[in-house]
């Protein structure tokens, strides 16, 4: 694995590790029984995820960046690897990215700084579309995951190709030198 490589699959298991946390909300959210200690904790764990020190909203956000520059640092190689796999890689972080920018940030202000007209059904309607976006985000970083070691398997199944081609070839070189 190179440091290119590893400034994809650190920051991505970095950010299930987070999704994670959220999950112990977002399951009982999304398919618990969803009483009044859910939605006050459901209400509680986003307000303080919200209101974290911009020190802690700048490290995630870099660590998006840090992402998005391993999959192009990777892509720049331009094989038919680089291209289906961190292709495909790119793809599912910018789906993810923008369900993210257009799900996961007005909802939490949703919940955490309402407008007036927005009511408590509507912020745990809300808190209910957020836990389900953490969830598509939480399968897209998974499959960034699973790609990653695929275009490994592939890697090495092709050097184990290579290895075992270059052994015939050498064989046959060495019984056509003791025919001759």
């Amino acid at each position: 694995m190179g440091f290119r490589q590893a400034a994809v699959l650190g920051p991505v298991c970095f950010f299930l590790g987070v999704l994670f946390i959220c999950f112990n909300i977002d399951h009982r959210v999304l398919w618990g029984d969803l009483t009044a200690d859910t939605i006050e904790d459901g209400f509680q764990f986003y307000t303080t995820f919200f209101n974290a020190p911009p020190a802690i909203k700048a490290l995630l956000h870099g660590m998006i960046g840090v992402v998005l520059l391993g999959l192009m640092a990777k892509l720049h190689v331009w094989d038919d690897s680089a291209m289906f796999f961190d292709g495909s890689c790119i793809a599912t972080m910018i789906f993810g990215l923008a369900v993210y920018m257009t799900v996961v940030v007005p909802t939490l202000r949703t919940i955490v700084t309402p407008l007036a007209e927005e009511t408590r059904e509507d912020r745990v309607q809300a808190m209910r579309l957020l836990s389900a976006a953490n969830i598509i985000i939480m399968v897209c970083l998974g499959l960034v995951l699973l790609l990653q070691a695929g275009q490994e398997y592939a890697k090495r199944a092709d050097a184990r190709e290579q290895a075992k081609v270059e052994a015939e070839g050498k064989k046959k070189g060495v019984e056509t030198k003791k025919t001759q």
